[in-house]
């Protein structure tokens, strides 16, 4: 037997063991203070409203957990259920109109472009498909007295959610995950006193009832046997396209004890000692061109998969498949007596005081959580909400949004040690290029592929929504970036050989996209937006757009916004460096080199902030919540402080100028963006800001009062680059630490150059470093302290460079232990 798996036993055991020996008692380490405030999310009363739920996920199956007492509700999702079907958005021919609109664009004439651009270029249907909530499982438990000591939490050690309350002398506890070796939901419910558990349980459907046109999302509830219930359905006819989509979601109770009986669509439980309900539910989607699976096949094979294991057994497993990737990681920061607050308080509390690191900890770890429960190897990518939706209309459709909020859910993937969980993205990217590629030769008479900014699960890639947000074209050029960095910190060159056609086709699409700007000769793209700004050139104003049928505030359309350009560089940079590794297409690399170096340079306006467009126009929206001119300093690598000092007075006067507000995303990003001109405490104050006003009790982030999960992911990455950066090829080592968190540890960060760190840090300074070396690559490494470094018991002389950093080489799966000198 291979040490591995003869590992992978020691820890079922050990699992297992600890299952029987009550290793999970939150209630009592919450009353002792005996928990990690860094990772356990707790209240004192149940959700009154679902964005206060607790979440649970594989990847595939979420659940929102209310935690009632007298009723508890658990709303279902699955990550393939949405309107509509198979479908295309591409329009044919519109490439014809594509030089009068940049005409008209080059002269000044914006309204008119726009309005050309909203008739002949925009995909049909102008909107996209809806992610759906799959249903809710309500459990109506028998009349029971007043309840007391009631605790409800969210135990990110273990992605496992818990109830437990007193009535009548009773101590009721509740438990819920959501298996990915299983794939199943699991609900286990316990008493202290045999034969207390009586309820009535429904398995119930989710029908749109807004409009009469969506309202062809039709199910069936019923019972199934003596013990379980079956809800089946279809996906709503939207925009024109049939819903084509089948589901099946089932639920099967094991009693301990007591009664069970259905009565139609109810199941009856009376009197049990204890009782576990298992729920899997499936659809018939294969992929976005395909639904010919039979979901009830699926159903009933991932209940035969798990027929022969006890409640233990399956939390077991599920259990060890977390610990592999939540456990790889902890971040350590200053507790207060604030830390031990239930949740809900503890972000009440920091309105007041102001002063939890170890909130900040917490955070880090819960958008950890979300990517690694919504983003899981074969299922889809992490949606707006992830994976959690309780809305058959869900703001902005709980869609693909690829102006920054889907780049921003993986943010983090890489550096939070969750490089697996970039799978779905990355089979994201490859499928995009279908209709991506028709879209450019339609629209562009281009090669290559294009994606503006939406999708949904059905992969369009037209432009969507109106000629006001249509025009951003460098969504898929920036998506690339995820697939560069996977491969920047994993050094795995047969990944790279596999994902390089997508990154080369955006790159052909851009070859050909590209035109000279008539006075200056720059390259830009054109027609161009900067994301959801109105510019504020010339006569620009609101007025009636024909394409939306309502008034928008002017007009976003241009010729090489500023995002554009910085998004464009790092492509054609990242593209050269991938030929170059894998030794291809060096000709090529040539003339995209060239078109780069002729691209449209950043310039520093009038008023001292960095251009947002190619004209020093202003803005209309003052305080925007996008701040897209500075893309290229975070999440890109165009700018640095060290090599673009010239800009960094720029940079910071953007930043000033639009605000520490605004929604939770917005926050995330400018908060990673002050960790990059290396200010902690402005960062800082940007986090408190979000605990303050964007962050549900959860930790979910606001968005005009939306839940989404870009935010809180995008924390993630936030706060690990105030601990650690590495987008140059250069570690540094605390660059953006804030004074509040003088003492610290950071385990299992990943960097740049395939690197994992563990870092400890006391007085604001590091006291000892390390590092894993995973490929063998030279590390390069900058901090203020000096350091003595050792490897297998042997020094490792590091080299000196000009500006003060250490390079060493390494070898791969050897550990460097690096200490500080005094």
């Amino acid at each position: 037997m291979k040490f591995k798996a003869f590992g992978q036993l020691i820890i079922l055991f050990f699992i297992t063991n600890s299952l029987s020996a009550q290793k999970f008692d939150i209630p009592a380490k919450i009353y002792l203070h005996n928990y990690n405030p860094a990772t356990l999310i707790w209240m004192t009363k149940p959700a009154a409203k679902w964005s206060d739920a607790l979440p649970v996920g594989n990847g595939r199956l979420g659940a929102m957990v209310y935690g009632g007492a007298n009723a508890e509700t658990i709303q279902l999702n699955e990550d393939t259920y949405w309107t509509g079907g198979p479908y295309s958005s591409v329009v044919k021919g519109g490439s014809k109109y594509l030089p009068e609109v940049r005409d008209l664009v080059f002269k000044g004439k914006l309204r008119e472009a726009q309005t050309l651009f909203g008739r002949k270029l925009m995909g049909y249907p102008v909107e996209q498909q809806k992610y759906q909530s799959l249903g809710n499982l309500v459990l109506s438990f028998k009349e029971t007295g007043a309840i007391s000591n009631y605790k409800r939490w969210l135990d990110l050690e273990t992605g496992m959610t818990g109830v437990e309350y007193e009535s009548n002398n009773i101590t009721y506890h509740r438990e819920v995950f959501s298996s990915a070796p299983g794939q199943v939901i699991a609900v286990r419910l316990t008493a202290s006193k045999p034969g207390s558990i009586s309820f009535t349980a429904n398995l119930r459907g989710v029908r749109n009832q807004q409009h009469s046109d969506y309202a062809t999302d039709y199910f069936k509830m019923d019972g199934f046997g003596d013990n379980a219930l079956e809800l089946t359905g279809k996906s709503a006819d939207y925009l024109g396209v049939p819903g084509k989509l089948r589901y099946e979601a089932k639920l099967k109770a094991v009693p301990e004890g007591g009664t069970i009986k259905t009565n139609g669509a109810d199941l009856i439980v009376e009197n049990a000692d204890a009782i576990t309900l298992y729920i899997v539910a499936a659809t018939n989607f294969v992929n976005y061109k395909d639904v010919s699976a039979d979901e009830h096949k699926r159903v009933n094979n991932y209940f035969k998969a798990i027929e022969s294991k006890t409640y233990n057994d399956i939390k077991a497993n599920h259990l060890a498949d977390y610990y592999k990737l939540f456990n790889r990681v902890s971040l350590q920061l200053p507790s207060t007596p604030n830390s031990w607050l239930p949740t809900d308080e503890r972000l009440q509390e920091s309105r007041v005081t102001a002063f939890d690191p170890q909130l900040a900890a917490l955070a880090y770890q819960f958008g950890r959580y979300v990517l690694l429960s919504s983003s899981r190897p074969g299922t889809q990518a992490a949606n707006l909400q992830g994976i959690w939706n309780n809305d058959m209309n869900p703001m902005w459709d709980s869609k693909y949004t690829t102006n920054i909020n889907l780049q921003m859910n993986y943010w983090p993937v890489e550096s939070a040690n969750l490089s697996e969980c970039a799978e779905p993205l990355i089979s994201f990217m490859k499928n995009i290029t279908d209709q991506g590629a028709q879209v450019a030769k339609e629209n562009y008479n281009a090669r290559g592929w294009v994606l503006h900014q939406n999708t949904d699960l059905w992969m369009v890639a037209a432009p969507m929504d109106g000629p006001t947000w249509g025009t951003f074209t460098t969504g898929g050029a920036w998506l690339c970036d995820a697939l560069w960095d996977h491969y920047q910190y994993t050094g795995d060159k047969q990944y790279l050989q596999d994902i390089y056609p997508v990154i080369k086709g955006s790159v052909d699409f851009f070859m050909d996209y590209l035109v000279a700007d008539p006075e200056k000769k720059w390259l830009v793209t054109n027609p161009s937006s900067s994301p959801e700004n109105f510019t504020g050139s010339p006569g620009n104003g609101p007025y009636f757009d024909e394409t939306t049928g309502s008034m928008v505030p002017g007009t976003t359309i241009c010729a090489g916004s500023s995002i554009d350009m910085q998004i464009i560089t790092d492509l054609f940079t990242n593209y050269a460096k991938a030929a170059a590794a894998l030794g291809k297409d060096a000709d090529y690399v040539t003339k995209v080199t060239a078109a780069k170096n002729r691209l449209r340079p950043q310039v520093i306006g009038k008023d001292g902030t960095l251009q947002e467009w190619t004209e020093d126009w202003p803005q209309l929206e003052q305080q925007h919540r996008h701040v897209s001119p500075l893309y290229g300093l975070y999440p890109g690598n165009v700018f640095s402080v060290k090599n673009t000092p010239d800009f960094i007075d720029a940079f910071k006067s953007v930043l000033d100028k639009r605000g520490d507000g605004t929604s939770g995303w917005s926050r995330a990003w400018k908060t990673a963006l002050w960790a990059r001109l290396g200010d902690g405490d402005r960062a800082n104050d940007i986090l408190k800001g979000y605990f303050k006003e964007e962050a549900f009790p959860q930790l979910f982030a606001k968005c005009s009062g939306a839940m989404q999960v870009d935010g809180s992911m995008g924390m993630t990455a936030a706060i690990s680059e105030m601990l650690v950066q590495s987008n140059n090829g250069v570690i540094d080592i605390l660059p953006a630490l804030p004074s509040e968190w003088s003492v610290g540890e950071f385990k299992g960060v990943c960097t740049t150059g395939a690197f994992e760190l563990d870092i400890k840090w006391q007085r604001n300074n590091p006291i000892s470093i390390t590092i894993l070396s995973k490929q063998g690559n030279v590390c390069h490494l900058n901090s203020a302290v000096k350091f003595n470094i050792k490897s297998n018991g042997k020094k490792i002389k590091a080299e000196v460079l000009k500006d003060g950093s250490i390079q060493f080489p390494t070898v791969a799966g050897d550990v460097y232990e690096l200490t500080g000198v005094n």
